[in-house]
């Protein structure tokens, strides 16, 4: 017997999140249901109210809250000349984790994957050329998952910055293949920056 049709919406809403399967969705769902109105009332204002203060860094792209500065572009305590090309915001945040790296960041917003639509066109690399000649960087860390979309995409960097005076080297990585940084303890990510080669 299927549930009630809203039931089933709320579970459809909570099954579109990363990682969350049917029965997490369901599990969340009858939770939402059984809470009181103040308190669904509360999430959703919480949830809202912070979409509306966050924003991307137009230099960098990383999470920022709106109205305050980068804490990465703006930090006079970073290294100002070497440079870390992630994927997507949150991957900056676990690197951050290991206190491990001090320079700055970019994120692409996107994996090269023509499947999914997404092609070089997706990753402004114009404005990534132009940042590290504006900045000096003399080195470009490549931070992207170990997947063919991730390798395809690092390789792509590495072809469009040729011409640069800039070192591309890419992360070691004590991952298996086709798994993505996110799930990288700290241990791990400092080990692969650490480890890091030139490409």
């Amino acid at each position: 017997m299927k549930y009630p049709e809203s039931v089933e919406q709320i579970v459809e809403v909570f099954r579109k999140l990363p990682g969350i399967g049917l029965k997490s969705a369901q599990r969340f769902a009858f939770h939402l249901i059984n809470s009181s109105e103040h308190d669904i009332h509360q999430h959703f204002e919480i949830m809202k109210n912070a979409c509306k203060k966050l924003g991307n860094c137009k230099e960098c792209g990383v999470l920022v809250e709106v109205q305050k500065s980068c804490p990465f572009c703006d930090s006079p305590h970073r290294r100002k000349d070497v440079l870390c090309i992630v994927a997507f915001p949150k991957e900056v945040f676990a690197f951050e984790q290991t206190k491990e790296y001090q320079g700055l960041y970019h994120v692409l917003g996107a994996l090269l994957s023509p499947i999914n639509g997404f092609l070089d066109e997706h990753l402004n690399m114009e404005a990534l050329v132009q940042r590290i000649r504006k900045r000096s960087i003399k080195e470009v860390i490549v931070a992207l998952d170990s997947t063919v979309e991730g390798d395809a995409t690092a390789l792509f960097i590495r072809q469009e910055l040729e011409g640069e005076e800039v070192r591309v080297s890419r992360v070691a990585f004590g991952l298996p293949m086709g798994s993505s940084l996110e799930f990288a303890d700290g241990g791990t990510l400092a080990k692969a920056l650490s480890g890091r080669s030139t490409f």
